[in-house]
């Protein structure tokens, strides 16, 4: 059993180290981490031309 946990911190960790932008969302289920969602986070700047109207 603590070898399970020590591979989903294991886990939780290798994924905190590699994510620049965005989250980690760990979702338990009685006391036990069923799941984990890395979600990263990309943007991108835009160069707008002013197109104003006079």
């Amino acid at each position: 059993m603590e070898n399970i946990e020590e591979e989903k911190i294991n886990y939780i960790l290798k994924m905190l180290t590699n994510i620049k932008y965005g989250s980690l969302v760990i979702t338990i289920h009685d006391g036990q981490i069923t799941q984990i969602d890395s979600i990263e986070k990309n943007r991108f700047t835009t160069n707008k031309k002013s197109t104003s109207k006079k």
